[in-house]
């Protein structure tokens, strides 16, 4: 009888740690697949990728960015430049004038590549609100679910968007990503990871990209759309000769 009530007691005290179990916050989920990639090496270095038959290159250096996407059509080269001064496009080197509504176009294009191929880097930005959504499991694994969205102030034009992020319980990698957008007629977008690049030590990923079959779908919930095979590929977002570079500190 007193064995029972030992073995009883015990079984408590092992329900009531795993109760008391420190439940991570959004925060320290992101922070922790942050150093998990090693990502923040980019702040602080020149990365070059090509993607789609183009050239791109992001120099950062503490909050001073420039962005490149470089374009090849026989002799012709256009290089053209987002940075904290603005956009310019060059013509086998010598500026060109471009209407304001293309340059545009072309800053939020540039913008969009740079962005997703160094997540989770940005997550942290002052701009940037998570919320921790229901803990889910994916092809069996257990994710981490959170939700990202902005504020119009510092958030870009694009601010409005909202991401959800799936990220490994153990490793605490990012593994999947869905996000709702608004240009072009708006949407929702699965990326999975389909391949890493440990580049550096730091973590690069392609994606193959999905569109879910009813747009009605809560993004939140569209990972489960993903399982029942009721996405559609649209792309695969691969980045090729990944190259990184970090810069020099003058003031160590």
């Amino acid at each position: 009888m007193k064995t029972r009530i030992l073995i009883a007691l015990f079984s408590l005290v092992l329900i009531s740690c795993k109760t008391e179990e420190k439940q991570l916050t959004a925060q320290e989920i992101i922070d922790k697949s942050i150093q998990n990639a090693n990502i923040d090496k980019v702040s602080n270095a020149t990365l070059s990728f090509d993607f789609r038959e183009r050239t791109y290159i992001a120099d950062r250096n503490s909050g001073v960015f420039t962005l490149k996407r470089i374009t090849k059509k026989g002799t012709e080269t256009i290089t053209d430049i987002l940075s904290n001064d603005g956009f310019q496009r060059l013509l086998n080197g010598e500026k060109i004038h471009v209407a304001d509504s293309m340059a545009f176009r072309y800053s939020e294009s540039i913008n969009s590549v740079h962005y997703f191929s160094v997540l989770p880097y940005g997550l942290n930005d002052a701009a940037v609100n998570k919320k921790l959504l229901e803990d889910t499991t994916v092809k069996g694994k257990e994710y981490y679910k959170v939700q990202v969205t902005f504020d119009q102030n510092g958030g870009g034009v694009d601010f409005e968007d909202v991401f959800v992020y799936w990220i490994d319980k153990e490793r605490f990698t990012i593994d999947y990503l869905a996000y709702l957008f608004h240009v072009n007629g708006g949407g929702k977008r699965f990326r999975e990871v389909s391949k890493e690049h440990i580049v550096e030590g730091v973590r690069f990923v392609n994606y193959n990209n999905y569109k879910p079959n009813n747009s009605n779908i809560e993004l939140s919930s569209i990972d489960k759309a993903f399982e029942s095979n009721d996405l559609t590929k649209v792309s695969e977002v691969n980045l090729e000769n990944i190259q990184l570079v970090e810069n020099e500190c003058n003031s160590c």
